[in-house]
């Protein structure tokens, strides 16, 4: 049986889906044929509702499913109200946001079913029954609507990872995508996350679980990982089957998290190959032991999530337990190893105030990671977080539909002049982290920051257009002057440390930065 898969990607960085892979895998592996339709203006694929009608022409599915985080729903909801208008084919919408609105996304009227969670033996079992004219109203992790009423099936036990085949890396033509990302490719060792940050949906997916199959967490096997040689026998596919990888990009969700793991993993990395690899990581699961390790195997960069500089913030509102010194200690262990480091921070967050984030703004200043990135606050509905914001009466839904990334724009109303101050940030964060780099801040940033303060709502609309030109000029000059700055580099939402020449020079090209 055909299936067609609809991945839009769209306004964000170019994306492997991990997901689709392993579930086009599984699909081929038991006969069926899938297609990928993968929806990103950096592979020149925009949307385009012709294009998607002739492709279900041609290819002629029996089953299309699609794959989408919330910021993507308004896109996945205008293909299928527009397949819906020519084709009977039944529509199966998977990912995160169906994930935490099931009834949502059922409600639209524009899917035939819900996956929820893990899709892979979901999937499979879908496409079995429709193929062979059978009953689809009771498989384990599919929601449907049947004569105005939802069926909620359960949650099947989250899936054996060594049970799965190989990921099907043709279906997005991983060549063409390897070449988009200046040959940063992506693999993930394991699944599950042990944390329960309020701002993501980890904490009610092992919630529904743990109500569902009436395990407590450390019976859940929530946490999994693929086993070594699974690991290593992956990577040599792909250093044999594709051409210009440059970067392997780990992006389990805490690649340290398994100290013993991670330890044996190196030894056997370094045998395989002396590609540079990049690991997410957290400052409470890293110390100089860790550091030794994966320089030892080729690591040239350690990603932390941070936030926030405020500690009262990202305990009371992210549920994030580590203090602004563990942050400090695990930076200062990454330098000293020889590791580059990258942060992620958030601005926008409920109840922060402009306090909170000059607390971030020095917090990113006093450890001077090699890259940062920073976005704006979104509250992914059902998290702990949309419930805080929801309570505080700071959403404002109509911007919420409209917003298709966390990079441009806040949907909470924080009150004309906060609201105004975070768009500013948006756009020129590392300005102000420049002017407080000690023991001097780069030449101009000051002016500039108070300059760009002083602007009302007009004078930054007109000025924010030639942002990004001014930014490219100083920083060109600074780089002449061999003074230290932060750059906003490689697309808008990231800043990079320069000194002179010295730069990370092996860093994907615009769009592709994961």
């Amino acid at each position: 049986m055909r299936v067609l898969f609809i991945y839009p990607n769209l306004n964000a960085q170019i994306g492997f889906n991990y997901g689709l892979a392993f579930i086009s895998s599984l699909l081929k592996q038991h006969g069926h044929i899938t297609r990928l339709i993968n929806l990103n203006e950096n592979l020149g694929q925009s949307l385009d509702l012709q294009k998607i009608r002739v492709c279900m022409e041609e290819f002629q599915p029996r089953l299309v499913g699609f794959s989408v985080v919330t910021n993507q729903y308004g896109y996945a909801k205008e293909i299928a109200r527009s397949i819906k208008e020519y084709s009977s084919v039944p529509l199966v919408c998977g990912g995160i946001h169906p994930t935490i609105a099931p009834e949502e996304v059922l409600a639209s009227g524009c899917f035939d079913f819900v996956c929820l969670a893990e899709g892979e033996y979901a999937m499979l079992e879908l496409a079995n029954r429709i193929e062979n004219g059978e009953d689809v109203r009771n498989i384990p992790n599919i929601w449907l609507r049947q004569d105005g009423q939802i069926i909620r099936n359960p949650l099947r036990p989250l899936v054996d990872l060594e049970s799965l085949p190989p990921k099907d890396y043709e279906l997005f033509d991983f060549q063409h995508l390897i070449d988009a990302k200046d040959g940063w490719v992506g693999i993930m060792t394991s699944r599950g996350c042990p944390f329960r940050c309020s701002y993501c949906f980890n904490h009610r997916l092992v919630e529904q679980y743990q109500q569902e199959l009436g395990l407590p967490f450390n019976k859940l096997n929530y946490l999994r990982w693929h086993k070594i040689d699974t690991v290593i026998k992956e990577l040599s596919l792909l250093l044999s089957n594709y051409k210009n990888i440059k970067v392997f990009i780990f992006d389990d969700d805490i690649f340290t998290l398994d100290k013993g793991y991670l330890r044996n993993f190196c030894q056997e990395y370094k045998k395989l190959t002396d590609k540079p690899f990049v690991v997410n990581a957290h400052v409470r699961l890293f110390d100089a032991e860790i550091a030794s390790w994966l320089k030892e195997a080729g690591c040239m960069m350690v990603k932390f999530g941070l936030e926030s500089g405020s500690e009262k913030i990202r305990q009371d509102i992210l549920n994030r337990h580590m203090s602004n010194d563990d942050i400090i200690q695990a930076f200062q262990i990454a330098h000293e190893a020889g590791l580059q480091t990258s942060a992620f921070v958030m601005i926008g967050l409920p109840y922060e105030t402009r306090e909170d984030i000059f607390l971030t703004l020095k917090l990113l200043a006093r450890i001077e990671p090699n890259r940062f990135r920073w976005s704006v606050f979104f509250p992914y509905p059902n998290t702990q977080a949309y419930e805080i914001c929801q309570k505080a009466g700071l959403i404002n839904q109509e911007k919420m539909a409209g917003l298709t990334n966390f990079t441009e724009d806040s949907c909470l109303d924080f009150g004309p002049q906060h609201n105004l101050f975070i768009q500013k940030l948006a756009r020129v964060f590392p300005w102000y982290v420049n002017t407080l780099l000690s023991p001097h801040p780069p030449p101009l940033y000051p002016d500039l920051k108070d300059m760009v303060e002083t602007m009302d709502e007009n004078a930054w609309t007109e000025a924010e257009k030639e942002v990004l030109s001014l930014e490219y000029n100083l920083s060109a000059l600074l780089v002449r002057s061999d003074i230290r700055h932060y750059a906003i580099k490689y697309n808008p939402f990231m800043a990079v440390k320069l000194i002179g020449t010295q730069i990370f020079t092996d860093t994907p090209k615009r769009g592709s930065e994961q």
